[in-house]
């Protein structure tokens, strides 16, 4: 049976696990170093759970809720095997808890970003994601359609988690608003949480300012599908 665990620590044994799996699935960029970890895990507002199974680490996912923006932010999601049902245990833990920490809040969430893969914009060696069919570009992107994730009309790119302010492309801006009805969030709700969200990373790339800048100068954007 699937245990869904926290993780707050970089001195957990199961850090190490998903941080190995972490390096095996997504692109180097992509993965902020071992040691960069202690701080964020020690946020209690950053959400980073792990799927077991026979004490193996085999999914994992980090999230988080900003009352101020009264949005929620999914970081990743991995599914380390196929076949077992860990894209459905995560996306039903995550959304309990996503539930309490609304509910602790005392706001009422406007809905979720993500960001999402574009397989037409990836190169082919970017494309195996640790030869785990599950989290393929193109099964992931689907999956996210379905449950409700929309993409912002936005020329999407974001600094390099590297720390080496390279400007990382591939990937589009998602949207899951609470409100399926909604076709547009306001632009200033983008902006901000953008702001906030990359405030870790120091080193920017131009083309980050030049998005952002643009953002500012547009009122709505609208929500496309995926």
């Amino acid at each position: 049976m699937l245990e869904y665990y926290r993780i707050q620590s970089v001195d957990d044994p199961y850090f190490a696990k998903m941080h190995k799996l972490m390096g095996e699935v997504f692109p180097a960029e992509e993965v902020l170093a071992f040691d960069l970890w202690r701080e964020p895990l020690q946020d209690p507002t950053i959400q980073v759970y792990v799927a077991l199974l026979d004490g193996e680490v085999v999914g994992a996912t980090e999230y988080r809720y900003r009352p101020e923006f009264r949005v929620a932010m999914i970081d990743f999601t991995i599914i380390g095997r196929p076949g077992l049902g860990i894209g459905r245990f995560l996306l039903t833990e995550r959304e309990k808890d996503l539930a309490r920490l609304q509910r602790e809040s005392g706001t009422e969430s406007l809905g979720t970003f993500a960001e999402i893969y574009n397989p037409q914009e990836l190169e082919g060696a970017n494309l195996s994601f640790g030869g785990i069919q599950p989290m393929h570009p193109v099964v992931r992107r689907e999956v996210l359609s379905h449950i409700g994730f929309r993409k912002l009309d936005v020329d999407y790119v974001h600094p390099s988690w590297d720390h080496e302010g390279k400007a990382v492309r591939g990937l589009d801006l998602g949207f899951r608003p609470a409100d399926d009805s909604v076709s547009s969030i306001p632009s200033s709700l983008v902006v901000g949480f953008l702001r906030w969200y990359y405030s870790a990373l120091p080193n920017k790339p131009q083309e980050w300012t030049d998005m952002i800048a643009s953002l500012e100068q547009r009122q709505d954007i609208a929500l496309l599908p995926l």
